[in-house]
């Protein structure tokens, strides 16, 4: 990953959460829960406001978090993992949580995406298992968590979700779109009873772009008709 993006303006990051909150319940990636954050220092950071992301209206505000201490009033509890993704991975400047279907299915059989195809190779060989269930609202599990993530892009906790990361909100974004593709496609493979042919790590690594607007492009695609564009 670059290095991440730290907006200046406080008042377009607090769009670009409110857009990507948005972007992600549009294509069903979140329902009554999830969240999303934008770092704006290296030490702080804006998080979705505590309520459905569907819901989040273009006069709502993104709540200040610092990366370290206890979380603001107004932030949910499972925010403590974007705090502690934050403080390991200064290359990170944007989260995503969400909690979509085959992400989800696939996660309960102690499984994550493996590299089948374009989308999913940004997550090759296959994205880490975070495997303790329960919700993650406190240091340990969020510690724990940070650490199994490592330096990936993504990381799927079972029967719970899942978390993309990037430098960019764009690209977290965008990566929470590719990683449930990418369960989708395994699930398909496996409903064959035929073994999937996974990328090489060398065929992986060249599939991986970012340029030509990449990630950009899918935000303009999730974003597309959203009342503050």
């Amino acid at each position: 990953m670059t290095d991440p993006a730290v907006h200046a303006a406080t008042g377009e990051a607090t769009q670009r959460v409110r857009l990507a909150a948005r972007a992600l319940a549009r294509s069903g990636l979140v329902h009554a829960y999830g969240h999303c954050s934008i770092r704006t220092s290296r030490t702080e950071f804006l998080v979705s406001p505590p309520k459905p992301l569907g819901l989040v209206a273009p006069s709502d505000i993104p709540v200040p978090v610092a990366t370290a201490g206890a979380l603001p009033r107004g932030a949910l509890p499972e925010v403590i993992a974007h705090q502690y993704i934050y403080r390991q991975r200064e290359d990170v400047g944007a989260v995503a949580r969400f909690q979509s279907s085959h992400v989800m299915a696939l996660s309960t059989l102690g499984r994550t995406p493996r590299a089948l195809h374009g989308f999913g190779a940004y997550f090759a060989p296959r994205p880490p298992l975070h495997s303790d269930p329960r919700l993650v609202r406190d240091d340990v599990s969020a510690a724990s968590l940070a650490a199994s993530l490592g330096a990936g892009r993504g990381i799927v906790m079972r029967g719970n979700g899942a978390i993309t990361v990037g430098a960019t909100l764009e690209e977290a974004v965008a990566l929470a779109w590719y990683l449930e593709d990418a369960a989708r496609v395994e699930m398909a493979a496996l409903a064959t009873g035929f073994e999937a042919r996974e990328f090489t790590a060398e065929e992986a690594r060249d599939r991986t772009a970012a340029s030509g607007r990449l990630f950009e492009r899918m935000w303009d695609w999730m974003t597309a008709g959203d009342p503050e564009l």
